[in-house]
């Protein structure tokens, strides 16, 4: 992993924080409270989970969205009250879109990204598994097991 300074760490951290923000607001149809002022799992400068509030419960967790060196997504905290849940959603989600690209289709799955990405999704949805399945990542004083 790349060693930032703190405050490379907190300037990456805002960044990902504000496209959050950017790419939360280009989703139609979905409401959501505050984002969380920083992650609540990271590796900066590669991925980072953000708690976002619901709406119907203010205080308390609704969605997790994913930013980085990779593709913006969302999910519901449903069934996924933990960071590193969301975390092996998403992996699982693009592994299924990837799988669903059929040949000669012009877009993933139903992400619409460009098929020619799907290498890549693919990728990153392994190496997200592989963060997800790491204990050393998840200390059990911060995120239990």
């Amino acid at each position: 992993m790349d060693d930032l300074t703190e405050q490379e760490e907190e300037a990456w951290c805002a960044e990902q924080r504000e496209e959050v923000a950017a790419y939360l607001a280009s989703q139609d149809g979905l409401t959501h409270g505050e984002i969380g002022e920083w992650p609540a799992w990271h590796v900066a400068p590669y991925v980072s989970i953000w708690a976002i509030e619901s709406v119907v419960q203010p205080g308390a967790v609704g969605w997790w969205a994913i930013r980085g060196d990779l593709p913006g997504d969302y999910c519901s905290s449903t069934d996924r009250g933990h960071p590193r849940l969301a975390l092996r959603h998403f992996a699982e989600s693009w592994r299924r879109e990837v799988e669903r690209t059929a040949d000669g289709a012009e877009t993933i799955g139903g992400t619409g990204l460009p098929a020619h990405l799907a290498p890549l999704l693919q990728a990153r949805a392994e190496l997200l598994a592989k963060w997800a399945d790491d204990d050393a990542l998840w200390p059990d004083e911060l995120y239990g097991s």
